[in-house]
């Protein structure tokens, strides 16, 4: 039996890499780029929020677009035209042309994350899935905790500008890789009938036809649909809550460490990996311990619900960062609740496993298009939060809608298992 599916995960994991390294480039780039164009805190909040805008709007015609064009072309137009609009940053000279350009790489990425879900639904037995899904959410931590040290060296060398040049070429390159190298799993020459057979059996979401993942045509009735389950709607918010914590990490963290705490900006970089690689491992516990459960005969409520839940509670130890100055005591106390983030970070598992079958790429776009909102309004609001100095009023925030999450998950999704 050939292994086929483990080297299309790992195309998953660095695609996912490149797509948070231009997401969050610009966190990096923050403190710079706020001197040179004469920003202020409230106006660095609004373009930290200007990708969640588009993203999270676009993520049901997102999920339309993934369930019904083909994965290898659509991945690698998407990957080469957010990549070229990162690169364009480096050329901006006003807010406003920050702004839009914020917007369009939100364009851009709004299918991928419905388009990597529909890959390891296509590629993995459910039996593994939540291993998969955990292994290529990963890739956004542990991509960011060795590129955050990486991306600051190359910031002190080469400016701001220069950073989102070398962000945009990697992407480009990547854009041609996958067009190469990725096959759906009937239409990939080299996949073994066995390894077919076995992810067919398992639950793996394909087609024997030209065209994996076949679904009928558009039907409005099908975005009624996806909003009328209460489980989901439990996923949904639980989702946007858990995108608080992470969008704090990926917008305003490196700012937090150099302005509000008083770290050099290249020890900023180093410091700010470790909560990364918290993260990191939280996240591959939480995936690889959930199906060990599975496999050890844990009902699917608690296989896949206690690693979110867990998480989400782990996730409030930010606001502990208010109560010290120590830096150590700061990290430590941020490390835990990111290590909590990326241990409740598996919840596109509930999609896979929940979602109907013929919908999944839309489900998919409506979990995501939920939790991007909280994309939309947390940097925002916590630019208004600290225009007086004060960070303690934001991770205050950020800690309750941790909170909020893990009430969500407990008290509305309920049973785990299809919905027809």
């Amino acid at each position: 039996m050939t292994k086929k599916r483990y080297s299309v995960l790992a195309m998953v994991f660095i695609t996912v890499v490149i797509n948070y390294l231009d997401r969050t480039n610009i966190s990096i780039a923050a403190s710079a780029l706020q001197n040179d164009l004469g920003l202020d805190s409230v106006q660095l909040g609004y373009i930290f929020s200007a990708f969640a805008w588009t993203y999270a709007i676009l993520q049901i015609p997102g999920g339309f677009v993934a369930d019904r064009l083909n994965s290898r072309l659509l991945y690698a137009l998407l990957l080469a035209l957010w990549s070229i609009a990162t690169l364009v940053q480096g050329m901006v000279n006003s807010f406003a042309a920050l702004l839009g350009l914020r917007a369009s790489i939100g364009v851009f990425e709004a299918p991928s994350y419905p388009i990597n879900n529909l890959v390891v639904s296509r590629w993995f037995p459910e039996s593994e899935r939540a291993s998969a899904i955990g292994i290529y959410t990963s890739g956004q931590f542990l991509g960011m905790a060795f590129l955050l040290p990486i991306l600051a060296i190359i910031q002190s060398h080469l400016g701001w500008r220069g950073l989102f040049y070398v962000s945009g070429a990697v992407g480009l390159l990547w854009a041609l890789v996958w067009y190469l190298r990725y096959r759906d799993p009937q239409n990939h020459k080299t996949v073994s009938k066995d390894e077919l057979e076995m992810i067919k059996k398992g639950g793996g979401v394909f087609e024997d036809g030209t065209k994996s993942g076949m679904v009928p045509d558009f039907n409005l009735s099908d975005i009624k649909k996806v909003f009328s389950y209460r489980k989901l709607w439990g996923v949904y918010l639980g989702q946007f809550c858990l995108g608080a914590t992470s969008i704090f990490f990926l917008t305003w963290f490196p700012t937090y460490l150099v302005k509000y705490r008083g770290l050099d900006f290249i020890q900023s970089g180093f410091l700010a990996s470790l909560p990364y690689l918290a993260a990191f491992v939280g996240v591959l516990m939480s995936g690889f311990g959930s199906d060990l459960m599975v496999r050890k005969g844990f009902s699917p409520e608690v296989s896949r619900k206690a690693p979110v839940l867990l998480g989400l509670l782990l996730s409030t130890a930010i606001v502990g960062a208010n109560y010290t100055d120590n830096t150590a005591l700061v990290i430590l106390f941020l490390s835990i609740a990111f290590f909590g983030n990326g241990l409740a970070s598996i919840a596109w598992v509930f999609i896979s496993l929940m979602a109907p079958k013929n919908l999944m790429g839309l489900t998919g776009g409506a979990f995501n298009f939920i939790g991007g909102l909280s994309a939309i309004v947390v940097p925002v609001i916590i630019g208004y939060l600290v225009k007086d100095g004060d960070f303690s009023p934001a991770l205050f925030f950020v800690g309750v809608l941790a909170l909020l999450g893990f009430l969500f998950y407990t008290f509305m999704v309920g049973k785990v298992k299809r919905l027809e």
